[in-house]
């Protein structure tokens, strides 16, 4: 399987800086999004932290890796590699009074071969678009999640709530934080949204999936999705972050590259 990735992130058209990040690494079939919050700035060290430390330590791990890894030892790796952000994110926290409280939601996803380990904190968003249909892959850890699962709101009315942007859970606020990871497989043709609320506050599910139906080059999709958020009111930084499955499934392209000497 071959993946091609595109990330964008934007300011929006109401906060004066961007607490959003995204990282790629093609040859790692790597992915991670973060939407930081926190006092002046400090959400957007603790993203841009997050995003950083992740990427470098699972980078590191493949380089060291001498065999093509197993998906348990993958989702084994990318545990250890949030664990060891979340306490430098709180260690910093704790040690710059500027950064007091900061902390990130993330989702991750290591492509492997066919399949996708896919980690996620909080409420940025993973979809997987497949055959037409557009499907959300992850579930928010939110106060309103909590309240549709409980029954006590519909989503309809956690759509127009004041308090949907409550998370349960985030990175750098605790010294422990659950990481919750599912394995997808992925089939040809299969592409994949990562996304923060920036885009999904102020942007229909039905339009998303009008969007990314499209059979449009990836910078193409993340401009409209991005445009379509700032043209609802843009109240909040949009991000979002591309990743298109082809090809028949195969080796990790960063673990031959090396094997063959040519990394």
């Amino acid at each position: 399987m071959t993946y091609e990735f595109f990330a964008q992130t934007d300011r929006g058209r109401v906060r004066s800086n961007n607490e959003d990040a995204v990282a790629v690494d093609r040859d790692a079939q790597l992915a991670i999004l973060a939407d930081g919050m926190g006092g002046y700035n400090a959400g957007e060290v603790a993203s841009g932290m997050a995003t950083t430390f992740i990427r470098t330590e699972m980078v590191r791990w493949l380089n060291e890796s001498r065999t093509e890894p197993t998906a348990t030892e993958l989702r084994q790796a990318l545990e250890n590699c949030v664990d060891n952000a979340n306490h430098a994110i709180l260690g910093a926290a704790l040690s710059n009074p500027q950064y007091s409280g900061m902390g990130t939601t993330l989702v991750v996803g290591a492509f492997l071969g066919s399949r996708l380990i896919l980690g996620h904190i909080g409420d940025s968003r993973c979809y997987r678009l497949r055959e037409g249909v557009l499907q959300q892959i992850t579930r928010d850890h939110s106060w309103l999640q909590e309240q549709i699962d409980a029954g006590l709101l519909t989503p309809e009315e956690a759509a127009v709530s004041a308090n949907r942007n409550l998370v349960t859970r985030a990175l750098g606020v605790e010294p422990e934080v659950q990481l919750e990871v599912n394995e997808f497989e992925v089939l040809p043709q299969d592409l994949f949204l990562m996304c923060s609320d920036g885009l999904t506050d102020m942007v229909a599910d039905d339009d998303i999936a009008d969007m990314v139906r499209r059979a449009a080059p990836l910078e193409e999709t993340a401009a409209h999705l991005i445009d379509a958020a700032n043209a609802y009111g843009g109240r909040d930084n949009v991000s979002v972050l591309l990743v298109q499955a082809s090809g028949m499934p195969g080796k990790r392209r960063g673990l031959m590259s090396r094997l063959l000497g040519q990394a």
